[in-house]
């Protein structure tokens, strides 16, 4: 067992940079993860790369600076 199976990881930023790189980190430790960022063919390199790994992750294109883009992140995440 994981130390994070069960949690859920919200990471912005997530598609590149320390962003992808504790996507992934959290995502190889069982954590469910969701990611954000501004550019959604990031995002969907790193959901692969975790998918591939066996791991579960969505990407949610926005930017969180704009409110209406944090709330659709937040409606992503209870759906998830």
């Amino acid at each position: 067992m994981a130390r994070l199976d069960g949690k859920v990881a919200i990471v912005t930023g997530g598609g590149t940079g320390i962003g992808r790189c504790t996507a992934l980190m959290l995502a190889k430790e069982g954590a469910r993860v969701v990611i954000s960022g501004r550019r959604k063919p990031p995002l969907e390199d790193v959901v692969t790369e975790i998918a591939g790994a066996g791991g579960q992750t969505v990407a949610h294109p926005g930017d969180v600076v704009v409110v209406d883009a944090f709330g659709d992140l937040v409606i992503e995440i209870l759906r998830s």
